[in-house]
């Protein structure tokens, strides 16, 4: 399990962000920016590679992090994860997590060690 899991269930370790952060990376920054602006049709700067993670209470957060239902929702219910949530699996998380096959594969997986059943 990653040291730093987001409340949807992404692995922040990898996120080449949060990396770049905490390692001071300009080039990790400059080549983020890059795939990224590629990937997701935004022009993403190397100033704009900065996050502290999805679980942390300062800033910065990453653009869309900063502004996210999911993690809202967590924080606001004051939990660990999405998988500790009494409406697991809710609309919300659903449509991000056909997106995301690898975070709901982390959430159930926490569900399943604690003897939760997975949602139906």
């Amino acid at each position: 399990m990653p040291e730093l899991l987001a409340y949807c269930g992404m692995d922040c370790d990898a996120c080449p962000a949060l990396v770049a952060t905490r390692t001071n990376d300009a080039a990790l920054r400059a080549r983020t920016a890059a795939e990224w602006s590629k990937s997701y049709g935004h022009d993403f700067k190397p100033e704009d590679i900065n996050c502290s993670g999805c679980l942390s209470a300062s800033v910065p957060l990453l653009g869309y992090c900063s502004i996210c239902g999911i993690r809202k929702c967590a924080v606001s219910r004051k939990l660990e994860n999405c998988a500790s949530c009494a409406d697991y699996v809710c609309a919300t998380l659903a449509e991000f997590q056909e997106q995301a096959p690898e975070a709901k594969a982390r959430l159930d997986a926490i569900r399943a060690r604690r003897g939760e059943s997975p949602p139906s």
